[in-house]
């Protein structure tokens, strides 16, 4: 088999051209520090580090997501703390304006400060996070969540919306908590109303005021259609089902199967006297004749039951209260009944809050702990992408050494091949 020389320096030159290519490729993976330059060098590799490196962008994305979770939520916990702090001096002064010996002034100068705190709890409760959003207001963002009316009154125009956002591949974490929940449903205690079956001369009656939820939704719980007190005599009284009503003349003992409770006023007309009924306390003034009969039903507004009631119409029913009792024996009464009703609706509300409150320390929680589920998670990765991508230098530099040697003596071989022609035998 002939050689030509043209064949004998072609082979030269690309022997030589391949051996300097294993050269400069080694030395780039060592000035790099990879393994892996092009896909060609490990294409099973290559594809699992793009996957890794995907996965590995996701959890930056989780990581903002969860920062910004962490500082709604802070934001949201710090507005509810204010808002309790409100709460709490305005129970204060609730329990301020319960004292019988102030004059109309000391309740007008305690309404005054309502009033403030009022206006400061709105302000509050219209609160706008970083991006300009309510942060109260549901769905409804840009839409001012709480809105005093004309009459002194005031309504929610947000909706019940919860915004979430994505902090793992499977958690939607709340980052808010709409207004409806937070400040408007919240349980009525003055959902009942007393309504006379004729005059009372000598007797006011107080409505119905729910005092403990639990005794009045237990078994047995306060009878649906409400309850019905009748006076038996001067400081003897009856209660029964206003939806299964005594058949039976109600003048003394035994009474029919149908009655619920029977009690006893205190003849002296200058005490209080209160019926405590499943949850229920109605107050009794004065001294009947006998033969009285009032009913405590639900109280209905637009033809439903009226079940709950916003923290904001509380403060303002309490401070109207205040201004427009007269200075009076009766108004007196007025004012100690509209305090026990804003009271008990003041610790509703404050326990509401600390639900919502509760929830979110719970999501704060689970936002750390995702959040360093997040960080172990990628630094693995990483790990991993260096197992993949990484170069092992030792192993490296040996095969440079040993490619050095190869190219050298293709080099000097050449120089000795390439001076091997006919010409030189001339």
């Amino acid at each position: 088999m002939r050689i030509s020389t043209v064949q004998a320096f072609n082979n030269g030159v690309t022997g030589l051209q391949r051996n300097y290519a294993n050269v400069t490729r080694t030395q780039e993976q060592i000035s790099t520090g990879n393994r892996i330059l092009t896909p060609a060098d490990d294409p099973v590799a290559s594809v699992r580090l793009l996957q890794l490196e995907q996965q590995q962008n996701v959890l930056g994305q989780y990581k903002e997501n969860l920062t910004a979770a962490k500082n709604s939520l802070a934001q949201e916990e710090v507005s509810l703390n204010s808002a309790n702090t409100i709460l709490q001096r305005v129970r204060e002064l609730a329990v301020q304006a319960g004292n019988g010996a102030l004059s109309s002034a000391d309740r007008a100068s305690i309404a005054a400060e309502l009033q403030e705190r009022e206006d400061e709890l709105l302000g509050l409760m219209n609160t706008r996070n970083a991006r300009g959003e309510y942060l109260f207001a549901g769905f409804q963002g840009k839409t001012q969540p709480f809105v005093r009316e004309a009459d002194g009154s005031y309504s929610y125009r947000g909706d019940e919306g919860q915004r979430k956002i994505q902090i793992a591949s499977s958690l939607d974490m709340p980052i808010s908590d709409n207004g409806k929940k937070t400040f408007v449903n919240i349980t009525d205690a003055g959902r009942l109303q007393t309504l006379p079956a004729g005059s009372l001369p000598g007797l006011r009656v107080s409505n119905g005021l729910v005092q403990d939820e639990v005794a009045f939704s237990a078994t047995p719980a306060f009878p649906e259609a409400g309850i019905g007190i009748r006076f038996t005599s001067p400081t003897e009284y009856v209660v029964y089902d206003v939806a299964n009503p005594p058949t039976l003349p109600i003048s003394g003992p035994p009474f029919a199967p149908e009655i619920l409770a029977n009690g006893a006023l205190d003849s002296d007309p200058a005490k209080q006297d209160k019926l405590v009924f499943r949850g229920v306390v109605v107050q009794f003034d004065g001294v009947p004749a006998g033969g009285e009969v009032v009913e405590v039903t639900p109280r209905l507004i637009a033809g439903q039951t009226a079940q709950k009631q916003g923290v904001l119409d509380t403060i303002a029913t309490l401070r109207r209260s205040l201004l427009e009792a007269p200075q009076s024996p009766d108004g007196n009464l007025q004012v100690r009944d509209a305090v026990a009703l804003g009271l008990t609706n003041l610790d509703h509300a404050m326990v509401t809050l600390d639900s919502v409150r509760g929830e979110i320390g719970a999501r704060l929680n689970i936002v750390e702990t995702t959040q360093t589920d997040n960080e172990d998670v990628a630094l693995v990765n990483k790990s991993v992408q260096a197992q993949l991508r990484e170069l092992d230098y030792a192993e490296a530099l040996s095969r440079l050494s040993f490619q050095s040697i190869v190219l050298e003596a293709a080099q000097q071989s050449y120089v000795k091949i390439s001076g091997l022609t006919l010409f030189s035998q001339l």
